[in-house]
């Protein structure tokens, strides 16, 4: 798989982390923001279940070796869309996309420099750094009213 590939695919799943809370605040707003949160991990589970079976080479039998830690991603992803549908009706859809870029790229940073859960280590340097600090300025910029 190329990387201009990979850039491409990243690309699109940025329009879809922008496009998901928009659709699952107007679901939330018939059914609630727990609710509307459960139906988004369902219909996801679902697709991925089916991906997973049919199409994966992989395999849960993986599970039996793997930590604790390893499986909490779920936790960390219901409290993400949750989150995402009580922010985005209330700060609009492009602050809480300029907060959640920032907070991604500082939590990059640290996880690069430290090699944090296996991750290779890509040290801080100052380019990286002033990057990460001009997205905080422009942050700040969108939000203010």
């Amino acid at each position: 798989m190329s990387s201009l590939f990979l850039v491409i695919a990243v690309f699109i799943g940025g329009i879809a982390a922008a496009v998901q809370p928009v659709i699952n605040a107007r679901l939330a707003t018939r059914t609630g923001v727990l609710e509307s949160a459960t139906v988004s991990f369902a219909v996801g589970t679902a697709v991925l279940l089916v991906l997973s079976l049919t199409a994966s080479k992989g395999s849960f039998r993986g599970l039996a070796d793997a930590q604790t830690w390893e499986m909490s991603g779920g936790l960390y992803g219901a409290f993400f869309v949750a989150l995402m549908i009580l922010a985005v009706p209330r700060l609009g859809v492009t602050t809480v996309m300029a907060a959640l870029i920032v907070a991604q790229l500082v939590t990059g940073l640290v996880f690069d420099h430290y090699g944090l859960m296996g991750m290779r280590v890509a040290p801080f340097d100052l380019k990286r750094v002033l990057g990460v600090v001009l997205l905080v300025l422009g942050t700040v910029l969108i939000y203010r009213r």
